[in-house]
């Protein structure tokens, strides 16, 4: 029987359950506190620990070129409990790591219930944490529960700040118009467990996308509550009919862009528009809008959608919808290692900090855990290389990239790991020859030098590392 106090986390999403796992496998024991069923929210629809409310897709898996990617590479580098469960429960995405959302799930949950230093309990935690729970992990999400909040709030003098997120809708396979739609992704790009074929492509006349874009604006919209009506969007997770209404070839550059697409009965006839859907689960039985969420009633939905070639007889397992998120101005309310400067017994993971996206949750988790952890063991903290996705990452949510202007420091919004977050490089990268490099070429090699610095900084950072790496 252990004598180690246990850790406390409070929320069992994708943040609260890496956080747990690396706390327990760092030989701590942990509470993890997930108030569903019990209560529910507003998204979720099962109790299964680290549910997917929104896309099932993790993004790009490519390590190479991509952010996001190379936080992926990163996170299994450290033993993450949400890539490997990830990774074992992929369904075809093109060059994406997407997964099926029920069988990832009760993966997670049914190795966190295993473990022998993670007990789980279900009941919401109203208010602050008891005072006797010396180290606590908040990763209650974006739907942190109002008493919570408030009192989390009470403990400074900010204001909580908040975002709207909506949720695509999901469509049964055998609805879908083969004769009109196809298989392809984009560029014929093969990702893990892909083929290249692992879209279902719907394409659209200029009439048609005009047509689309006119009820998209002029659908009933859900009326918002008033304490929703000043919260603004996420841009990274627009409504479609916002995307819309700011443009009417917006979609056409996002998520109904044509490029790198060619039906193959009519390769010669390139289409004006086209929408995407992606595959939802395993058996392949369901499809998701790709970049469709949306706010519009579910009567407008089922109507404007039938709109989409290849759709005219869909059928919808799930509609799309909306929900609130907050999150914490961390840059001012959190310290390096995710702690409430106000009441450092409290550390934050997950989207309540800032960060936007399943992975980034999971990647913030998964620091908070070991944060914790090698606190609790009386090991070193060792901060991590700015340079790597995780490290610059935690750096934008606790404020290490924030320039003060004139009027103060910048405003403090959600963001998904992008280059833009890493140092820059101490030098340009050239051609084989020396030349100096220009266009697509130079972005190519500027991406391949980061990912390449990133991961030699990370090998170093791990070979002087408190806690051992969790393995599965």
């Amino acid at each position: 029987m252990s004598t180690i106090e246990p850790i406390h986390i409070v929320g069992g999403g994708l943040a609260g359950s890496e956080a747990a796992w690396q706390i327990a496998q760092a030989g701590v024991p942990v509470v993890l506190h997930e108030m569903r069923p019990v209560r529910g929210t507003d998204a979720h629809r099962t109790e299964g620990l680290a549910e997917l409310v929104c896309s099932n897709s993790f993004r790009s898996d490519d390590a190479e070129t991509n952010a996001v990617g190379l936080l992926h590479q990163e996170m299994r580098s450290l033993g993450s409990l949400i890539m490997a469960k990830g990774d074992a429960n992929q369904v075809p995405a093109g060059g994406a790591l997407a997964v099926d959302r029920d069988g990832f799930s009760d993966a997670v949950t049914a190795a966190l219930q295993a473990h022998p230093l993670v007990t789980i309990e279900r009941g919401e935690i109203a208010g602050l944490p008891p005072e006797e729970w010396s180290s606590v992990i908040v990763a209650t999400g974006p739907l942190t529960s109002p008493a919570l909040a408030e009192a989390i709030l009470s403990l400074t003098d900010e204001t909580s700040l908040a975002f709207f997120d909506a949720i695509a809708p999901i469509v049964y396979r055998e609805s879908i118009n083969m004769d009109i739609a196809w298989f392809q992704s984009r560029y014929d790009k093969v990702g893990p467990g892909g083929t290249g074929k692992d879209y279902i492509n719907c394409p659209m006349t200029k009439e048609q996308y005009d047509a689309f874009v006119d009820a998209l604006i002029a659908g009933d919209k859900a009326e918002f509550k008033e304490w929703e009506a000043n919260t603004p969007y996420f841009d990274g997770c627009l409504p479609i009919e916002v995307m819309a209404e700011r443009g009417r070839e917006t979609l056409r550059h996002g998520p109904m862009k044509p490029v790198g697409l060619t039906d193959p009965r009519n390769p010669d006839k390139k289409p004006y528009a086209i929408v995407q859907l992606r595959q939802d689960n395993a058996l392949g039985t369901l499809f998701n809008m790709v970049g469709f969420q949306t706010k519009l009633k579910y009567g407008a939905q089922t109507g404007i959608f039938r709109m989409i070639p290849g759709l005219e007889n869909a059928e919808f397992a799930r509609l799309g919808g909306i929900h609130r998120n907050t999150y914490l101005n961390s840059p001012k309310l959190l310290d390096p290692t995710l702690r409430l400067t106000a009441m450092p017994r409290l550390r934050f993971a997950g989207q309540i900090t800032g960060c936007e996206g399943y992975v980034e949750s999971a990647a913030v988790g998964l620091m908070t855990g070991r944060f914790a952890a090698a606190e609790r063991l009386g090991q070193p903290i060792q901060p991590l290389p700015h340079t790597t996705a995780l490290g610059a990452l935690i750096n934008h949510i606790t404020g290490g990239h924030i320039e003060t202007i004139d009027e103060g420091p910048r405003s403090f919004q959600p963001m998904n790991v992008n280059f833009g977050l890493f140092p820059p490089l101490a030098h340009a990268p050239k051609a084989e020859d020396g030349k100096r490099l220009r266009g697509p070429a130079k972005a190519v090699a500027r991406k391949k030098a980061l990912t390449d610095r990133a991961r030699v900084d990370l090998a170093a950072w791990l070979s002087g590392r408190a806690l051992p790496v969790a393995a599965e």
